[in-house]
């Protein structure tokens, strides 16, 4: 009878264990902004924007200059003209106006969706790279404490930055 109670006491005492360890919550932080800026990749996507943006501010300067092109010489001209003439180059100059503003907007859209497009992949590698340290050192929750969501760092906590910079291989 003795030996039965020692056995259920035991098999309690080794469930109460697994029960314990399996509630263990192990939480990690990383400044994946900091990752993101020392990536190699990101002075190619840097310099990708860059020209980018360059070719379109070489567009709009182009429009720009023919529409200074075009008040100029209507104003200097505006005494001269019929009244159709007048009203033909007024029209002309307000749509190319209207197609600067247009280009302008339409720019500030496409820059930003070729940032993300250019980013992305490099946030993929870094989220990777962070599921992977997670899940190789088993860790509960990984939070980044560069979107300002780590309101409070025990010194039970890891910073798991150095692990997933090993992982992608940064310096």
């Amino acid at each position: 009878m003795k030996n039965v109670i020692k056995s259920f006491y035991l098999i309690g005492l080794m469930l109460f264990m697994s029960c314990a360890q399996a509630q263990t919550i192990k939480i990690g932080h990383v400044d994946s902004n900091a990752l993101m800026n020392q990536m190699p990749e990101r002075t190619q996507v840097e310099k990708q924007l860059e020209d980018y943006q360059k070719q379109l501010e070489g567009e709009l300067r182009t429009m720009m200059t023919e529409y200074q092109k075009k008040v100029t010489e209507y104003q200097n001209t505006v005494a001269t003209m019929s009244n159709l003439i007048r009203q033909s180059k007024e029209k002309e100059i307000t749509d190319l106006e209207g197609r600067i503003r247009d280009f302008q907007q339409n720019a500030e859209e496409e820059f930003a969706d070729k940032r993300v497009e250019l980013l992305k992949p490099i946030v993929d590698k870094v989220k990777k790279a962070i599921e992977d340290v997670g899940k190789e050192n088993n860790y509960t929750y990984i939070i980044d404490s560069s979107m300002g969501v780590l309101l409070y760092t025990g010194t039970n906590a890891d910073d798991v930055t150095g692990l997933v910079k090993t992982k992608l291989n940064i310096k």
